[in-house]
């Protein structure tokens, strides 16, 4: 344990952890200290200077508060604390001097520049600089890189804090970028000018702190001021990260992360930062209905009619709740057709996860936890591509001495790790062998939907769940879809899975299942925000709205119950998923009891009152499962393309341009013949 020290600052005395660096300390008494190259998440470099403060007592000249620890401070006299000035004249005219030698170079750019508004250089030029320059000679140029479609560069505005090369290295875990040179000719590259191939290289954007890095699909669309801002989670995997989707009008311009250390810490996907031009495309806003094997566009009472009578004339009424639904449409599918007779399932990939287990499909641990782990035992999932934001949280605890073994097909993660084996026979080895290591430091069993999705998957997680409680450790289960846990935890599971919901079905509401394929025969009333193969296959379609564009409840792969916020409005006549559904039970003479979504989540909540820790994680009573017949064969893959797993991602032009890429990628170079 570390020991406090006493420390005066600006004349105010504070007790802080002497491990601290003196900016940390200097936050910690509330003082603002200017920074560029220095961030909480990443090593330090030293190297802009913004940072100086005088130390009272110590050398003649200002030092770096961001690699000074508060150890290495000498007291004062008779043993007072010592001090550190942040606002003497020695300070600030070395910050000036600072800021006149990182504008000599920097383009004056800020009224074409991306960055403008919402500029760290821009924000401490104003504060800390001076309103004249000195230098006469001609600036320098330098050639801007192509790093591909998500980052634009332009690099004389660079001012070399080096953040976007320490998060590529060390978060990451892609070193595709460096410095070359020295002086006037230091310039930030890529390693033979190669493209990024990160999943997670959008947020060097919002790292660097001059307009050097944008965003190139945002590019001249929009000013920060002329945004709207609300501030919600991300359904493009299960981890339900915070962001902040940024609207101009009905538009919605770009996503960026939010801060949460409990989930996505600072960082965010590509995947769910530039989707938001899916939400544009390929979307769902009128009512549909097939006539003579075509489809034509219909009036809301025409749909919600020949809908409600087909189910009222239906022999077996079947209910597919899809990926990206939010708890309370699933709520109230499932009071809809359980009310006619029918069943509904949520579970289309054919994962074998335990209907009322939440210990088994939503786990015990927390995606926190990952960070204190000394041991990470992977089973049958490759979390870079399903959840890179978690998979840099691995990275993360192998950087502090974390052990990673991995059971599944080999897999570049960006860290060193072990592979047992890629089969069940490797899994069915990890029980036999001596866990004693394991037990004596904290340790997490993470298992992956792939695991799960064999006939024995049951068996499987009986397996993985016997381990983690054999090596005392924490079990986290992964899921790709965000809303296979609030439809689990509302009861949306049948015995047999879909194919058994689906076998002999002759009426199917498809509420947004855009991934499974329905046999030819039942007439399919789907339900949705995109026209993808849902919509292909459906009789009548009822355009609903994206989780954009409505408040809805999720609940992450932990088992965190979240709140989606509304940032704008469905398209044309969509309607909200909830509101579509209590039309529809209106139709049929059996009204839903709820007319707003206030009493819809009352009702919710009343029956399922976990659901009321909104952003807390519910601990989960451990209940085993009955060991089951374990097959044999390798565990495949869930995640086929990373870009294009769900209908908006598919309905992308960018998420298109990067799954390319990443195909071309993969292909061996050939020789000309």
């Amino acid at each position: 344990m570390s020991e406090l020290r006493k420390i005066n600052i600006d004349g105010r005395e504070i007790e802080v952890d002497q491990a601290m660096t003196l900016i940390q300390a200097c936050e910690a008494a509330g003082i603002e200290i200017p920074r560029f190259c220095y961030h909480e998440r990443l090593s330090i470099a030293g190297n802009c200077r913004m940072c100086l403060v005088e130390v009272v007592g110590g050398p003649p000249k200002p030092a770096a508060s961001c690699a000074m620890q508060v150890r290495d401070l000498r007291p004062g006299p008779d043993g007072a604390p010592p001090q550190v000035r942040t606002n003497s004249p020695m300070v600030k005219k070395a910050r000036e001097g600072v800021m006149e030698f990182l504008l000599i170079n920097h383009p004056l750019d800020c009224p074409i520049c991306d960055q403008g508004g919402e500029c760290d250089l821009q924000d401490q030029a104003m504060a800390y600089g001076v309103d004249f320059s000195r230098y006469r000679e001609p600036k320098r140029a330098v050639e801007n890189l192509n790093l591909g479609p998500l980052v634009g560069t332009h690099m004389t505005r660079c001012i070399s804090c080096t953040r976007c090369v320490r998060f590529i290295t060390e978060v990451a875990g892609m070193p595709e970028l460096g410095q070359t040179g020295r002086g006037e000719d230091a310039e930030i590259t890529s390693y033979l000018g190669q493209t990024l191939d990160s999943e997670m290289q959008g947020n060097i954007v919002d790292l660097c702190p001059v307009g050097a890095l944008t965003s190139k699909p945002y590019s001249f669309t929009a000013r920060p001021w002329e945004l709207s801002k609300t501030e919600t989670i991300d359904v493009m995997d299960g981890l339900g990260s915070a962001i902040r989707v940024d609207t101009k009008g009905r538009e919605v311009m770009r996503i960026l992360p939010r801060n949460h250390d409990g989930i996505n810490e600072e960082w965010l996907s590509d995947r769910s930062r530039y989707v938001w031009d899916g939400l544009r495309r390929q979307r769902l806003d009128r009512p549909y209905v097939r006539e003579n094997g075509r489809l034509r566009p219909a009036g809301w009472a025409e749909a919600l009619g020949l809908a409600a009578r087909k189910i009222a004339g239906a022999q077996k009424l079947a209910g597919l709740v899809g990926d990206l639904v939010p708890v309370e449409a699933a709520f109230a599918l499932k009071q809809l057709v359980e009310g006619r007779g029918g069943v509904v399932e949520c579970r289309m990939d054919g994962a074998k996860l335990p209907a009322g287990n939440r210990s088994a499909y939503a786990g015990t641990a927390a995606i926190e936890d990952i960070d204190h782990a000394r041991h990470i035992m992977l089973i049958g999932t490759n979390p870079r591509q399903e959840a890179p934001v978690l998979n840099a949280r691995v990275r993360k605890a192998w950087l502090h001495g974390a052990v990673v073994e991995h059971v599944g097909e080999p897999v570049d993660l960006t860290y060193e790790h072990r592979n047992v084996g890629h089969d069940r026979k490797a899994l069915a080895s990890l029980l036999e062998r001596d866990d004693d290591g394991v037990r004596e430091v904290p340790s997490i069993v993470v298992i992956g939907m792939a695991a799960l999705v064999g006939d024995d998957g049951e068996a499987v997680l009986a397996q993985a769940m016997e381990l983690a409680r054999r090596t005392d450790s924490g079990l986290l289960v992964l899921h790709t879809a965000a809303g296979r846990v609030g439809a689990m935890d509302v009861g949306c599971t049948t015995e047999g899975g879909a194919e058994a919901a689906l076998d002999g079905a002759d009426v199917i509401y498809n509420l947004g299942a855009d991934e499974g394929e329905i046999t030819p025969g039942a007439f399919v009333i789907y339900q949705g925000s995109h026209g993808d193969r849902g919509a292909h296959r459906a009789d009548v379609i009822l355009p609903g709205a994206a989780w954009t564009e409505e408040q809805g409840l999720f609940v992450n792969t932990e088992g965190r119950p979240q709140l989606a916020l509304r940032a704008s409005f469905p398209p044309g006549e969509a309607k909200e998923n909830w509101a579509i559904l209590r039309a529809l039970s209106g139709e049929l003479g059996a009204a839903l009891p709820y007319d707003s979504l206030a009493q819809l989540r009352r009702a919710l909540t009343g029956a399922h009152p976990h659901l009321t820790m909104i952003d807390e994680v519910p601990e989960n009573e451990w209940q085993a499962l009955p060991e089951g017949q374990v097959g044999e064969g390798s565990f495949g893959r869930v995640v086929v393309d990373h870009y294009l797993v769900n209908p908006i991602m598919r309905a992308s032009e960018l998420m298109a341009e990067l799954s390319a890429l990443a195909q071309a990628r993969r292909q061996p170079p050939m020789a000309a013949e």
